[in-house]
């Protein structure tokens, strides 16, 4: 029993101190990634320098707020002023103001029924007991969006303080409202944030990962290479590409809500956006879903054991030789749109492709047989081809 006992303690010794040497090294892998976003805070503009201006800008607004309230007029429930600005130095300039407005409304409704209560009942437990379902319930209201769990914060803190009174309730309305300028010119007027450099980036990203999805197939096919498993590598990078085009949209949303009541607008400061950065979505959109067609295609003619639904050689090569033409197009379209002088050599590349498309066309009806696993698979490939390719050729000219 004691050799047992002792074991068992050793093992569970063992056990926290790799525990511990393992939550050591998480901690140092998240040091690691903190150290690495301040150093690219300081060197380079991005998201992380951005994150860090925001945060040096809330303190600021808290600062501003808490010296004018607390400092200087001494009013009775300061803190409100700075809590208020602090969180609303939003991520963009119409967020801290379409959210400072829900805010203050969630907070008056919260503080005047409140008041009302805390006045008419002479418990203040009772009052907290039948105002915060109110509150709750007017949070709920959905033209108070995110803010409406307001209401409940600014009615605690009417029923919590030392007594309940009408100027007391007005103060605390007052120094909200200061807090939320505050908050909002701050946000405004302190390098408002813009994020189209974030949508430009991430559209590039997602265009470089369809032309090096598109090569890597282009390369295979042309090499003879139809393994099930590097066809499989391929499905799967093609799916995480409407991944990476979905979180492109949602990035140029974002930057286009940055644009709106943003002082930097008419500065003339801004980087090009607006129809550009849709039509790179809509061909983005376009090359992520058939791109996915044709490596599903790829995979399921692989993963056959019957020769006849995979392609002729001559014919896969025509093939990839169309795939490297549509992700060079693909790469100058991305170009063209984010400011690069390639429009030439785009309408080039476009030509070459509507060429090749033609070519692919004549080569799958040559090659069609009376084989239905390879009338399917060429049918499949061509569809894609021409699905692939009607963006660019319609963007492109």
């Amino acid at each position: 029993m004691g050799r047992e006992a002792w074991t068992g303690a050793g093992g569970g010794t063992r056990g926290a101190v790799r525990g511990i040497r393992l939550s050591w090294e998480g901690v140092r892998r998240e040091l690691s990634a903190a150290a690495h976003a301040a150093r690219q805070a300081c060197a380079v503009p991005g998201r992380e320098r951005d994150l860090a201006v925001q945060a040096v800008k809330a303190a600021l607004a808290a600062w501003v707020a808490w010296a004018v309230a607390g400092w200087w007029l001494r009013a009775p429930a300061a803190f409100v002023a700075p809590w208020v600005a602090v969180v609303l130095v939003e991520s963009t300039v119409y967020r801290s103001i379409a959210h400072g407005l829900q805010q203050l409304a969630a907070i008056a409704a919260g503080t005047v029924t409140a008041t009302a209560v805390g006045l008419l009942l002479p418990s203040r437990t009772a009052a907290v007991a039948v105002v915060l379902p109110l509150a709750m319930l007017l949070g709920q209201w959905r033209r108070l969006g995110s803010q409406g769990i307001y209401a409940a914060t600014g009615a605690l803190f009417v029923l919590t303080s030392a007594s309940v009174t009408v100027a007391g309730s007005t103060a605390r309305l007052a120094e909200a409202l200061f807090g939320a300028v505050t908050g909002i010119t701050v946000n405004a007027l302190v390098r408002p944030p813009l994020y189209l450099r974030d949508a430009r980036t991430v559209l590039q990203d997602a265009t470089e990962e369809a032309h090096g999805i598109l090569r890597a197939v282009a390369d295979g096919l042309a090499g003879g290479r139809w393994d099930a498993d590097e066809a499989g590598t391929w499905h799967e990078r093609a799916l995480r590409l409407q991944r990476l085009v979905a979180q492109a949209r949602s990035a140029v949303e974002w930057g286009r809500e940055s644009l709106r009541v943003n002082p930097r607008r008419r500065a003339g400061v801004l980087p090009r956006s607006g129809q550009g950065y849709d039509d790179a979505l809509v061909v983005l959109d376009y090359a992520a879903v058939h791109t996915a067609g044709v490596t599903r295609t790829v995979l399921e003619a692989a993963a056959e054991d019957r020769a006849a639904s995979r392609p002729h050689p001559a014919l896969a090569r025509r093939y990839a030789e169309f795939l490297c033409r549509t992700a060079h197009a693909l790469r100058l379209y991305s170009h063209s749109r984010f400011g690069d002088e390639c429009d030439e050599e785009l309408r080039a590349a476009v030509a070459d492709l509507r060429g090749t498309l033609s070519e692919l066309r004549r080569d799958l009806v040559r090659s069609t047989t009376d084989d239905p696993d390879a009338v399917a698979t060429y049918g499949a490939l061509l569809t894609q081809a021409h699905r692939l390719a009607d963006q660019l050729l319609a963007s492109g000219t």
